[in-house]
């Protein structure tokens, strides 16, 4: 008997996309990626994240945004009770603040954390935790033991204020701490955090650099594969991170973060570096005065209200450091008189004033010209390569058992540079490595 035509058709489409998804499947492996189907061992435990987090998450999506964040908002603690399991999140509002302060919609971010299975991230870090990626590569969730979770949690009003005083900073952008519990007594602390390397499609090298060298080369790839594999700070040793004119803001960026970090007594963290040939045609849209100006907009908050009459001047330096354009036949001068608003046509110069005092505070909490990225406060593009940079792991405190190791290192390891010395020591090497390896 003849199948119908409606009914093959749709056994051919389930078929091309088995087919799709299979070839999809085999290119994450050969990446170090690998999904997170029925038969992985962490199955369950992904299902039970992926559920909780959809239900957790489900009162923000419509919460109207808070002017200000109370001292119940840092220690407050939900829990939902599912089939098999219990999810906890912890101070749910000033992650909410956070992601809203990063344009993150909260249905989106549902989204990419329920639906679709997460993938494995096979790390060479010498943590014993796990790494999962959204399937979308937007969002990393890391498990974490008790201590590393009351750590964030007790300084999460210090880095909440490091990132109001600093928006630009280079840190990791945590956006969520949760825990499950899982019915006969197993419990599991995971963070949820923005991935620095978004999007990755065309990433060519990525790094994790601490500013020393014991234990800081990794064995590279085969040029013939494409697996994903995280370079140390040796393998990194005779390059250069070229941002031009860009340079002095990452150097200063680092060691603001840097200071932080070391008032925290911590060490060991990380810049997590990465970067991707520019196209010709992104290279050309940087040095494009209507981009310059949306990037302004982005980076400095200014919002255009009619009913506003004292005129607003883009600061000179903003447009000089970063436009290209303004280096051509007409004079820097000419071309800023004649430059308008490219949805509005007002000329730059008659812009309402509404802000002076964030551009008053643009230089003084380090600002710069966010890209027109999907992931701009960790994307900074150079004459040649687009760069992702983030820093992260900052949960190792400088206790006993730090001072310890640093003791048995100085006499393993005379007249080297190993991870483990004070936070002081730590910032003050940390800062000097990018200052050496920028230009």
């Amino acid at each position: 008997m003849e199948r119908p035509k409606k009914q093959k058709k749709q056994r051919r489409s389930g078929t091309v996309d088995r087919r799709l998804w299979a070839r999809l499947t085999r290119r994450w492996r050969l990446l170090g990626l690998f999904e997170i189907g029925e038969d992985h061992e962490f199955y369950n435990l992904t299902v039970m994240m992926k559920d909780g987090l959809s239900a957790a998450l489900e009162s923000a999506v419509d919460q109207p945004a808070q002017t200000e964040l109370t001292v119940d908002d840092y220690n407050k603690e939900e829990c939902q009770v599912h089939e098999g399991f219990e999810m906890q999140t912890f101070a749910g509002p000033v992650f909410v603040s956070l992601r809203r302060a990063l344009d993150i919609c909260e249905r989106d971010y549902q989204t990419s954390l329920s639906t679709d299975g997460y993938l494995q991230f096979i790390s060479n870090s010498k943590s014993k935790a796990d790494f999962y990626l959204t399937n979308d590569k937007c969002y990393f969730l890391k498990t974490q033991n008790k201590r590393e979770v009351n750590f964030l949690l007790s300084n999460l009003k210090k880095y909440m204020e490091h990132l109001d005083k600093y928006p630009h900073s280079l840190m990791v952008r945590f956006l969520g701490v949760h825990r499950i519990i899982i019915h006969g007594g197993v419990k599991k602390y995971f963070i949820v955090m923005q991935s620095v390397f978004y999007p990755d499609e065309r990433i060519t090298a990525r790094y994790d650099v601490k500013g020393c060298e014991v234990g800081r080369w990794t064995n590279p790839p085969a040029e013939d594969t494409q697996r994903i594999v995280v370079l140390k700070d040796m393998n990194f040793e005779g390059q250069h991170i070229n941002l031009g004119e860009h340079r002095s803001w990452l150097v200063r960026q680092v060691q603001l973060d840097s200071e932080f970090l070391r008032s925290l007594n911590v060490l060991d963290y990380s810049i997590l570096l990465a970067h991707q040939p520019l196209h010709l045609d992104e290279i050309d849209q940087n040095h494009d005065l209507a981009t310059l100006v949306l990037r302004t907009t982005i980076s400095v908050d200014i919002e255009t209200d009619p009913t506003e009459q004292e005129p607003l001047k883009i600061p000179a330096t903003l447009v000089e450091e970063d436009s290209a354009l303004l280096q051509s036949d007409q004079s820097r001068g000419q071309a800023h008189a004649l430059a308008e608003d490219p949805v509005t046509g007002t000329p730059l110069q008659e812009l309402p004033h509404r802000h002076s005092t964030e551009l008053q505070e643009f230089h003084d909490q380090n600002r710069r010209l966010l890209p027109e990225f999907k992931n701009p406060v960790h994307v900074i593009d150079g004459p040649e390569l687009r760069y992702f940079v983030g820093v992260v792991d900052i949960f190792t405190v400088y206790g006993l058992k730090k001072r310890l190791e640093n003791l048995w290192k100085r006499i393993r390891f005379p007249g080297r540079a190993f991870s483990t010395v004070s936070p002081t020591a730590y910032a003050q090497r940390f800062s000097q490595w990018a200052q050496n390896h920028t230009k």
